[in-house]
């Protein structure tokens, strides 16, 4: 991934040039092009050539393809590919052999050393949501981050609630999402967070994006310009949380040999370091 935030990452249908004419202003880091579940059958291949047209308009987009259990991933992929994405979103993922499997077909048109990344969905059935573990140990080529879904895994399941009366993630999809955020920082990958599927529940997708954050997610999902904004505000480090990091930071460069420090009545160790380093990072590409 690149220095530049990649807090907000944004939905777009494909085939819908209204739309798309006005989301690279929306203010989201990475936006979307979608050619999967946004776009009916019947426009698949309209979604297509507005993307080839549209792309190299757009550079630093991403496009979301059609999953490769089916036909039309291949022809995605081939139209995509010459518009030069910053990246490919794979849906419905299987496991790393699919990553790789699509790595290998970018390759084979873009050449070893070109073509763009790529972001996996890899909880959307039972069976790729027990092999997230596998991307930590051996991620496949071109990994930009790892995301998930609840949607596609509940129909599939049967689920008929996702969380609970508190509105936490129910044990399942709890489950995934902590493998999501563990199997990433594992692989040295973003860990980017599924979206709030009620866009206008703007005070939700507060509380739900600032303890993403608080997680250790770098970015989340969203489906709607309005929550571009409340993404990447709580994804940016606080004037409050800044202050802190500095204070620490100086605490250790004053005492450049000593494994830990007191600051504020507090022994701070080399995890606290680090962590304060992340915050200034996030901070300055924020």
């Amino acid at each position: 991934m690149t220095g530049t935030p990649q807090r907000s990452w944004l939905f777009a249908p494909g085939d819908s040039e209204r739309k798309l004419a006005k989301v690279m202003s929306c203010g989201a880091d990475v936006v979307i092009l979608d050619l999967e579940d946004a776009v009916a059958p019947a426009n698949k291949a309209r979604a297509r050539a507005i993307a080839a047209e549209w792309l190299p308009e757009n550079p630093g987009a991403w496009v979301r393809i059609n999953p490769l259990d089916g036909p039309l991933w291949l022809d995605d992929l081939t139209t995509v590919l010459p518009a030069a994405p910053a990246g490919i979103m794979l849906p419905k993922a299987a496991g790393p052999q699919d990553v790789a499997h699509l790595a290998t077909a970018i390759g084979e048109r873009a050449g070893d050393a070109a073509g763009p990344l790529i972001l996996p969905l890899v909880s959307e059935t039972a069976a790729a949501a027990l092999t997230i573990a596998n991307y930590a140990t051996n991620p496949p080529p071109r990994l930009a981050g790892l995301t998930w879904g609840a949607e596609d895994l509940s129909a599939v399941l049967g689920a008929t609630r996702k969380r609970d009366g508190r509105g936490q993630w129910t044990d399942t999809f709890r489950m995934i999402r902590a493998q999501v955020l563990l199997a990433a920082h594992a692989a040295g990958v973003a860990p980017i967070d599924t979206l709030h599927a009620d866009f206008r529940d703007s005070a939700g997708l507060g509380r739900i994006a600032a303890e993403s954050s608080a997680d250790g997610f770098t970015g989340m999902l969203a489906i709607h310009p309005d929550q571009v904004p409340v993404i990447n505000d709580a994804f940016s480090p606080g004037a409050e949380q800044i202050a802190e990091a500095e204070a620490i930071v100086a605490a250790f460069a004053a005492s450049p040999d000593a494994g830990a420090v007191q600051l504020d009545g507090r022994m701070l160790d080399q995890p606290h370091l680090a962590l304060a380093k992340r915050v200034l990072m996030r901070a300055k590409h924020g």
